[in-house]
């Protein structure tokens, strides 16, 4: 026979476990930000969090899932900000200023978000040794790509390869990043 569980208790119950799900994803973010994706195991997130190794255990299947669970929470936010100022551009020449522009002012007010992200990005693997997060360096180098070609094909934009040019507006972009991971002084925005 199961309990009977009203409507209002199953509410509370899923608020609770969204709470306790964000609670460990933010433990996993400031303790990878701090050590590193290979440092921060499941036992010294659940330290920072001060909750038990088991109670992560009960919400997320494992570290890679925890990872995973980071890194989409991180990518969506910077997609939230970045999403409706490239939908607001009135040229085919603003979308790309504006990526270039917004990530690194955004990482900059959320400098822990980018040193856990990174670390993961960069350095978590799959069993087999391969990054695990290349698709997620690939979605945005796409986008770029994307408005690029967009920008090429109104006339706003003169004939070169867009994948190239993608490219290297990311390996820019996150050359500057990790300058700015080493020496925190470092004026992104400039």
């Amino acid at each position: 026979m199961q309990p009977r569980t009203s409507a209002v208790g199953r509410k509370r119950r899923r608020c609770i476990e969204a709470a306790r799900r964000a609670q460990i994803i933010q433990a996993a973010t400031e303790t990878v930000a701090q050590v590193g994706d290979a440092q921060a195991s499941l036992s010294r997130i659940a330290q920072h969090a001060r909750i038990s190794k088991s109670v992560i255990s009960y919400h997320l299947a494992g570290k890679d899932e925890l990872l995973e669970q980071v890194v989409a929470q991180i990518f969506d936010e910077g997609w939230a900000l970045i999403e409706p100022r490239l939908v607001a551009a009135r040229t085919e020449a603003e979308p790309p200023r504006v990526y270039i522009e917004v990530e690194p002012d955004h990482w900059e007010s959320n400098r822990t978000r980018f040193l856990a992200m990174a670390s993961i990005v960069d350095g978590h693997r799959t069993s087999d040794g391969k990054p695990r997060f290349t698709d997620k360096w690939e979605e945005t180098v796409t986008v770029v790509e994307d408005l690029l070609r967009t920008g090429q094909e109104n006339g706003e934009f003169r004939d070169f390869d867009p994948r190239v040019v993608a490219v290297t507006l990311r390996q820019g972009i996150g050359g500057a990043l990790g300058q700015w991971a080493r020496n925190p002084e470092l004026d992104l925005t400039a």
